[in-house]
């Protein structure tokens, strides 16, 4: 019962976070030239146009069950042609890194409401706001990973000369396996759980 009321409370904050990020990306990429996320239906708080099968529902499901101290995950990508781009190679950087610096915005917004509601603050609504704070320090920092799909890969990309951009985009066919590989062997309790506590603790969130 304990498990399915914490998945029950932190689900819905966690949906929000992902569809956010998502609709960043979307955004970013639309100011800067390439209308297909608006054109698709993709800049929408909605939900269900969002939704990964595996991204959204299943890994924070099994992170979960396994007592993972981080829920972390994607949403179905935004679609974004970058033959649309102004600078597709630079553009790529900034679209990536759209979606973590939502993530770390929406982080400093809860942490800012705790701190100027203070002990003013039902629990309930504080421990709502220490939970969205580490949903989205945990997401942004995960989705920070240089491994493609996600949004680390692409902000190397930007940054890489031209040959060794080519060979991290080569890598996307297999980067779900790696990312699998790299939390099976940890890198979530390893690397990223102790970057959000530093991050939390830069917050005033312990």
């Amino acid at each position: 019962m304990d498990f399915l009321i914490g998945f029950l409370i932190l689900f819905p904050l966690f949906m929000m976070t992902v569809v956010i990020h998502e609709v960043s990306h979307g955004v970013v990429a639309n100011f800067l030239g390439d209308p297909t996320a608006r054109q698709a239906g993709r800049l929408t708080l909605n939900p269900l146009k969002h939704i990964d099968p595996f991204g959204t529902l299943l890994l924070p499901l099994m992170l979960r069950l396994i007592h993972s101290p981080i829920i972390f995950g994607w949403a179905k990508p935004v679609p974004v042609d970058y033959r649309n781009l102004r600078h597709p190679k630079r553009d790529m950087l900034w679209i990536g890194a759209a979606g973590p610096a939502s993530n770390f915005a929406m982080a400093v917004v809860a942490a800012l409401l705790l701190q100027a509601g203070g002990p003013a603050w039902p629990p309930l609504a504080i421990s709502l706001l220490q939970a969205l704070a580490l949903i989205n320090l945990s997401l942004g920092l995960f989705n920070l990973l240089p491994v493609p799909p996600l949004d680390g890969s692409r902000i190397l990309v930007g940054l890489l000369p031209v040959p060794w951009a080519a060979a991290v985009l080569r890598l996307e066919r297999w980067g779900i396996l790696i990312l699998m590989a790299l939390l099976y062997f940890g890198v979530g309790d390893r690397l990223i759980w102790p970057a959000v506590g530093w991050f939390a603790k830069m917050l005033g969130l312990s």
